[in-house]
């Protein structure tokens, strides 16, 4: 039986793990961490249960199909509720929930600009095509060469997904309203790039959030990583936690096994499904894929800064996902990207999973998720974090007009210190790289070792790339690529 170790169980690294072990692979998984599911893992305090990373369920058709393909359904493992209003966003004059019904959605658009309802439909219209034609002939792809690409069928389709155009200019032909504008470009904000720097082929992601739609898995993110490792141990994956990898051994030019600071461990082949840049740092200099300076001229997408807060009263007005439009749009993304510095005055996302869930905080009590999207590598330290949190309090409390700041029972801070010491991630990024049209399909970091041909890499930066979803596919193709390799032993 060939044997393959992964290193890493965040989603890309479960994934490969599950696809693998349904081969018949002998799977090992190794973990520096303690528990699974890396940036997606959770923490408890005081009776409070907080997802440490990812909080939107967008793309539920994908989370479906990987459970699909093992016979079982997601609901085997967790239950889905859809969420409506799918989420609010406040700007300084008025706060508008965004309904998950879409007619509903259009009429919004219709009273805010006329024609836009329309529009609106005309627009989602093209993003769902992107959307289908971008799983059937971009998303699943290797990115391993040109050749991939070159069926006509597949150029027709990526000029008809408008990789060519920036998002920037594809929105303006629809709507013009500044609001409309951040509603349908504030997905690659907070995951991306400027729209300007972004493909048009990314308006597929409103039409996973307006057409798809925004869910919660009762219990909470963690409970797809839970689901996924139930999953891979009934399949035989073995985990070991607590212990990081240290180097790759190597003999004769091929990767012979994983050396970790408790054991040595054999294998066929290995998969990084850790930090990409960190992952190169474990190889002798001679079999790396990258120098440093292709890492060091990367455009990286956000960082973040994370606010973990139990509060001991409810919040009036406050729903699951809070969009707070309430700053200089323009400002912020200009220090996220084009001058990376500690931002003046950004914007805020707060997810209270509480107005959904009664079993993440106590009774009568709030659950609060902060983030405020920072530029990855600037310095991180307490006084910093205490200026934003202040900040944060502030706008909380003007916006919803209550006493929120006396009433945190419980509050922790998390960022770019806290990646790179839990999960070794580049200049601390949270997203990994910016989705530009350089840094799409083949022009991402390769999923294969170009010296040593059974060392692989996985995960948010390589193919497909950030997100949940993609993270899903990118273990599903790396696993088809050792699979391959392990049946030309």
């Amino acid at each position: 039986m060939s044997k393959v170790i992964i290193i890493g169980s965040g989603f890309a690294g479960l994934s490969a793990a599950c696809f693998l072990a349904r081969g018949g692979v002998e799977v090992t998984v190794i973990e520096k961490n303690s528990d699974p599911g890396g940036r997606a893992r959770a923490f408890t305090e005081q009776g409070f249960t907080f997802d440490m990373g990812p909080s939107w369920y967008w793309m539920p058709d994908v989370f479906e199909r990987f459970f699909n393909s093992f016979d079982t359904t997601t609901s085997h493992f967790y239950q889905l509720q859809r969420l409506s209003p799918s989420y609010q966003v406040i700007w300084d004059d008025e706060t508008i929930p965004i309904p998950a019904d879409f007619g509903a959605l259009q009429q919004l658009f219709e009273r805010i600009e006329t024609g836009a309802g329309t529009r609106l439909e005309q627009f989602i219209n093209d993003a769902a095509h992107k959307y289908q034609a971008s799983m059937t002939n971009l998303v699943f792809k290797p990115g391993l060469s040109i050749i991939e690409f070159m069926r006509w069928d597949v150029i027709k389709a990526a000029f008809e997904m408008n990789l060519f155009k920036s998002m920037h200019k594809h929105v303006r032909q629809y709507f013009t309203h500044p609001k409309l504008l951040q509603l349908v470009e504030f997905p690659i904000l907070f995951l991306g790039a400027l729209p300007q720097n972004t493909p048009a082929l990314y308006s597929l992601m409103n039409y996973a959030d307006m057409k798809l739609g925004t869910w919660y898995p009762m219990g909470g993110m963690a409970q797809i990583v839970k689901a996924m490792y139930t999953l891979a141990e009934s399949l035989g994956v073995q985990f070991h936690f607590n212990e990081p990898a240290t180097s790759i051994t190597i003999h004769n030019k091929r990767m012979t096994g994983v050396a970790t600071d408790k054991q040595t461990y054999s294998a066929d082949a290995v998969i990084m499904a850790c930090d990409y840049h960190h992952a190169e740092e474990l190889l002798p200099t001679e079999y790396r894929n990258y120098k440093e300076h292709y890492w060091a001229t990367r455009k990286m997408a956000p960082s973040a800064l994370l606010y973990y807060i139990g509060l001991d009263k409810k919040v009036k007005g406050m729903l699951h996902h809070n969009l707070l439009f309430d700053a200089p749009f323009q400002q912020h993304a200009h220090e996220l990207y084009t001058a990376p510095s500690l931002p003046t005055n950004p914007l805020m996302y707060v997810c209270c999973p509480s107005k959904t869930d009664s079993t993440v905080a106590p009774m009568g009590m709030e659950n609060i998720f902060a983030l405020i999207p920072i530029a990855p590598g600037l310095e991180d330290n307490e006084q910093i974090r205490q200026q934003y949190y202040n900040m944060l309090m502030q706008r909380l409390e003007l916006r919803f007009g209550q006493d929120i700041r006396n009433h945190v029972v419980f509050q922790r801070s998390y960022a770019h210190n806290n990646f790179v010491s839990d999960y070794n991630a580049y200049k601390g990024n949270a997203y990994g790289l910016a989705n530009t049209l350089d840094q799409t399909a083949i022009m991402k970091p390769s999923i294969r070792n170009n010296k040593l041909k059974n060392l692989f890499y996985t995960g948010q930066l390589t193919v497909p790339g950030p997100g949940v979803p993609p993270a899903l596919i990118s273990g599903e193709i790396v696993a088809s690529q050792v699979n391959q390799l392990l049946h030309l032993k």
